[in-house]
């Protein structure tokens, strides 16, 4: 099947939510000589409610206040509130390679594709091509909530979910204002923008919103590895979005969302350039009447491009080694959920998903004299369809929790071409097999309450992951570290046991704990061939498995104005390695830290605000040979807000306060790298009442 006729078959699906009736147009109504009350309509935005059967599993939610107050005013920074939810490295986005963001959790390890499912109103959010996210693409003044799932195998919410889910949820009606805005200006003349406005009726509401965000940048080499190549790194970022949701009737609403980002980095240096474009739409109609439902479809574009250079050993002269100039790919999906009316004890979901992406990579490359003699384009396409069902049983003190899912996926129209850009025959010349699976998972897990302040959980799941198109065709570089890509490579299976308490001893009171095994199948890393003292040569392969086994501890107590709340992961992670990888077994997993803890201490009245949060992270190895560690790392952040006016508030934010070295990467054998140093802001926020 060609990309044209697979994207026409799946734009049909996108429209399905248009041409099914709802039950406020499908059905006439009477005429009655009676005057009726007319019926209250609630418009919400979300999704389909949270199912009973989620307390048996280990979740996190942040509320918009704590989302509304982080130092740095990123996505990134609030999701590190959660022990154990981390990027592949230290770095965020505003100096990071766009492709070494991808997310994970419990200590599973990763090569910069996620392995934790990230959703947004339901969207799968990972890049088409690549797996990573798009941090910039995410204001965090859009956000209502954020729902954390560690674990949890891949369930109703889709295949990718090895390590847990992450759902990134819009603002509500009742958390927007008609007009609100907030400008910051911080170290090294950087500027941080957010405005949105918002139309709420009876019928519905709509949202247009804006963010804009640039800064010199930092220099990321440390003072210790630095030559005459290294300079500060500069970024410029924007996102808009704009939402409607119309009641269809009572009990049906129709949500459309479509937004769009832009991110242009440097990583501190020449030929280290890299930018990153996208834009979403997707429309849902969410039903709660007898019969619950939600279908969705959804449309996802994204371009990227970046440039790299090798530095010579004494850092005094960059050349370019590649111009990766366009990497266009496209995700197309749509989903359906059913909820039959089975009585309050029950609830059951049934439904049924597809998501087709496709991609490719075009490179100039093999420099000489300063010019490209060669071109190299690589991509390809996948599709994952599925059926699931999930339920959940209220029997007292007593909740079950079961589901399943079973899923096709197929691996398609894969190849490598590099051609002479002088002509001739090309160099190489790859059209790969096609490739097609099935996949069954699911999960189970039961919470037992045998008093009110204390509740028991247990849960067993399985997940699975398959390969991006960037795993599997595309080959890379960081400064004289290559990387080749694999194009037989196995999906990842993840199967993994639980069990924890939760306690609430009083009002404002709560803390969870979770021990967890975990053992990764098929995963896919990063191996080491070669290396010498200033480079490495690496292939992606399948090991054998990762085990990962720890517990997570949250708490959080808040009697009044005053609260604190803390977070804890402890995780041990094993490769298990056989036949060329040997030398890896028994190896901790790249960028993965034994401990990651999260505190802060915060105080609120109406719109004066204070918070101190400390982050630590362990020590962890940047390599799969663990021959280069990263320093552990505490950072301090304080965020202050003060009324000057009923609209008005000015607020002051400090990022890594103490200016502790938050090492990031080791390139070339000794070249260090460090994540965001001490930054500061100054600024106001204006919400019209």
């Amino acid at each position: 099947m060609t990309i044209i006729a697979r994207s026409r078959r799946l734009s049909a699906v996108l429209l399905l939510p248009l041409a099914l009736p709802t039950p406020g147009i499908a059905q006439s109504v009477a005429p009655s000589p009676v005057a009726e009350t007319p019926p209250v309509i609630v418009v919400t935005g979300r999704g389909l409610a949270d199912a009973p059967g989620d307390r048996a599993y280990d979740i996190v939610t942040i509320e918009r206040d704590r989302i509304q107050s982080s130092a740095s005013n990123r996505l990134e920074t609030v999701l590190a509130d959660v022990a154990g939810l981390q990027q592949f490295r230290r770095s965020d986005s505003r100096s990071a390679n766009p492709t070494s963001q991808g997310i994970s959790l419990r200590g599973i390890g990763g090569n910069a594709s996620s392995r934790a499912l990230l959703l947004f109103d339901g969207v799968p959010q990972a890049d088409p091509f690549g797996g990573w996210v798009a941090f910039p693409a995410y204001a965090t003044g859009r956000l209502g909530r954020i729902r954390v799932t560690r674990g949890g195998g891949s369930g109703y919410q889709g295949p990718g979910a090895l390590a847990g889910t992450v759902e990134l949820e819009s603002a509500s009606p009742d958390q927007l204002a008609p007009f609100q805005a907030g400008i910051a200006y911080g170290s090294r003349d950087s500027v941080d923008a957010q405005a949105s406005a918002a139309l709420v009726r009876d019928g519905g509401f709509a949202v247009v919103s804006g963010a804009y965000t640039r800064g010199d940048g930092f220099t990321p080499t440390v003072a210790g590895s630095r030559g005459a190549v290294d300079r500060p790194a500069p970024y410029e970022q924007a996102s808009g979005a704009v939402r409607t949701v119309i009641a269809v009737d009572a009990t049906t609403e129709l949500q459309l969302n479509a937004s769009a980002f832009t991110d242009t980095r440097d990583r501190g240096s020449d030929f280290t350039d890299n930018r990153s474009e996208g834009a979403d739409a997707s429309l849902r109609l969410v039903g709660r009447g007898r019969w619950g439902y939600s279908l969705l479809g959804y449309l996802q574009t994204r371009a990227f491009a970046s440039s790299f250079g090798s530095i010579n050993a004494a850092r005094s002269a960059t050349t370019q080694s590649l111009d990766q100039y366009n990497t266009p790919a496209t995700g197309l999906g749509a989903r359906f959920e059913l909820l039959p009316p089975l009585g309050e004890a029950i609830t059951l979901r049934l439904g049924a998903d597809i998501r087709d992406v496709s991609g490719k990579t075009q490179e100039l490359f093999f420099f000489a004299g300063g010019n490209p003699t060669r071109r190299r384009e690589a991509g390809g396409s996948s599709t994952t369809s599925g059926l699931f069902a999930d339920g959940s049983l209220v029997a007292g003190d007593v909740t079950f929790s079961l589901g399943g899912r079973i899923d096709r996926w197929t691996i398609d129209q894969g190849y490598l071409s590099e051609r002479p850009l002088a002509g001739g025959l090309p160099v190489t010349d790859l059209r790969y097999a096609d490739r097609e699976g099935t996949e069954t998972t699911g999960r189970a897990g039961i919470a037992y309450r045998p008093v009110d302040a204390v509740t028991l959980r247990v849960a067993g799941y399985r997940g699975w992951r398959l390969p991006t198109l960037n795993e599997l065709y595309r080959p890379f570089r960081v400064g004289n570290d290559t990387t080749a890509a694999n194009a037989l490579l196995s999906p990842e299976r993840l199967t993994g046991v639980e069990g924890g308490v939760t306690l609430a001893p009083a009002p404002g009171v709560s803390i969870a704990a979770t021990y967890f095994y975990n053992r990764l199948k098929d995963a896919i890393a990063n191996v080491t061939l070669s290396s010498t003292a200033t480079s490495a040569s690496r292939v992606r392969r399948n090991l054998d498995a990762i085990r990962a086994h720890g517990f997570e501890i949250d708490a959080a107590y808040r009697p009044g104005p005053i609260g604190v709340q803390a977070s804890w992961s402890h995780v041990n992670s094993t490769v298990d390695a056989s036949a060329a990888a040997i030398a890896l077994d028994g190896l901790r997993p790249a960028q993965t830290p034994r401990d990651q803890v999260s505190a802060t201490v915060d105080w609120r009245r109406d719109a004066a605000a204070a918070s101190l949060t400390v982050r630590h992270v362990a020590r962890q190895f940047d390599d799969d040979q663990n021959s280069r560690s990263l320093d552990p790392a505490t950072t301090l952040d304080a965020y202050a807000a003060y009324p000057l006016t009923r609209a008005l508030v000015v607020e002051a934010r400090a990022e890594n306060l103490f200016d502790e070295t938050v090492e990031a990467g080791i390139s070339s054998g000794t070249i260090v790298e460090r994540a965001t140093p001490r930054t500061l802001w100054i600024g106001l926020r204006y919400a019209m009442r």
